[in-house]
């Protein structure tokens, strides 16, 4: 059975918790399972990881080679996670980004992302469905013969 990344960053780990007025009130639980129900078509199943340190970030990148796809929310890494930056780089499968606020809508500091230019797409501002548009995206990036 294949299976895609699903990557967090810092802070991530409480959402529901963490200013629902911004982040919205899903958990990282139930974005797994939405973006669960979006690949099951495939047949692939999803291998999340989060965490608040961004060494153990790439060292899971490192680790899931393997996988055919990733979706990636680096958090504020986004904005000088070059470790993670360069982690991403190596990624040899495609990957979206994905925020769940719009970041160009927030503070000045959130506005440039040193990860998005590498990352196959980029999803903003549109909460826990982001994380569902980009699992559809690795559907549609990801050929058939690629997961077998």
């Amino acid at each position: 059975m294949s299976a895609i990344l699903l990557l967090n960053g810092p802070n991530l780990g409480i959402l529901g918790q963490r200013e629902p007025e911004v982040y919205g009130t899903d958990s990282l639980l139930d974005i797994e399972e939405a973006i669960q129900e979006e690949v099951a078509g495939r047949d692939w199943k999803v291998i999340s990881f989060q965490s608040d340190t961004e060494g153990d970030l790439v060292r899971t990148l490192h680790e899931s080679y393997d996988t055919v796809g990733a979706i990636v929310n680096p958090g504020a890494l986004m904005i000088a996670g070059w470790s993670l930056r360069d982690a991403l780089a190596n990624y040899p499968r495609p990957w979206i980004e994905v925020h769940l606020s719009n970041v160009w809508a927030r503070e000045q500091f959130r506005h440039e992302s040193v990860i998005a230019p590498l990352a196959d797409g980029v999803v903003v501002g549109l909460g826990a469905l982001g994380y569902r548009l980009g699992a559809r995206a690795l559907l549609a990036l990801v050929s058939d013969t690629a997961d077998k």
